[in-house]
């Protein structure tokens, strides 16, 4: 039987007239493709509109799945790391965090793989106790090139350095172009994470495990790249040697 990965949904909140409250629950199509690609079978996980739900229902889906992929998404509340939220600061979803967070200590309680995305890393981070800036281009005095990039979402914009002792740089080297689509990003490490990438301004672009191989975080989205990179599509293989 192949592997199966998790990833959980997002939710596209357009209003439909007639059905107000009827809107598709998703997984970005790139993500899911990686997936496929590497030989295992993609699974979207929902996430309930009661926030008192979240933690049954993490508990409960963590049985359905072998490994877990945390996509690209929303901004993340800053409720959930302690602050109050900045004018700048996008769309935030508090039941997908609710459950996102209950997931991960979820799929970390039975010892399953995380593999984290841009928001992803994001979630996770805040899910060990970490911070964010909510909005590197006012927050982050050091803030010095496009992350939020103008180009289209599957061009290479700007490079990342790798430590030469971290899983990423045995998977894609210690110099990555990468792209580049948030305005948020790791402020504070949270417990058990160590920095393994920077962008040259030393904006977090890859989080790790400090004791196990539970999690690997990235900032940019090579699931928009592994398609045209090779090398992006080791981060994807990756998950499965750790399951």
């Amino acid at each position: 039987m192949k592997p199966i990965i998790a990833m959980p949904s997002d939710a596209l909140v357009e209003v439909n007239p007639r059905m107000p409250s009827d809107y598709p629950a998703y997984a970005p199509h790139d993500v899911k493709e990686a997936v496929f690609a590497i030989g295992a079978t993609p699974l979207i996980l929902p996430f309930p509109d009661n926030m008192a739900e979240a933690q049954a229902a993490a508990e409960e889906m963590v049985n359905l799945y072998d490994a877990l992929i945390l996509p690209g998404g929303p901004d993340v509340a800053p409720q959930y790391f302690g602050e109050e939220p900045i004018p700048e600061i996008g769309i935030t979803v508090s039941q997908k965090d609710e459950f996102e967070i209950a997931l991960i200590k979820a799929t970390l309680a039975a010892n399953k793989p995380i593999l984290g995305i841009c928001r992803g890393i994001q979630i996770m981070n805040v899910a060990m106790g970490g911070t964010l800036y909510q909005d590197l281009a006012t927050q982050d005095p050091d803030y010095a090139i496009q992350h939020t990039q103008a180009t289209i979402g599957n061009f290479v914009t700007h490079h990342i350095n790798l430590e030469a002792d971290s899983r990423l740089a045995k998977l894609v080297g210690m110099k990555l172009l990468v792209n580049s689509r948030h305005h948020q990003a790791v402020r504070k490490p949270g417990k058990g994470l160590r920095v393994t990438a920077t962008a040259p301004d030393g904006v977090i672009e890859g989080l790790e495990s400090t004791d196990n191989n539970l999690f690997v975080g990235v900032q940019w989205h090579p699931e928009n790249l592994w398609q045209k990179d090779p090398v992006q599509l080791n981060i994807f293989k990756d998950l499965l040697t750790r399951i």
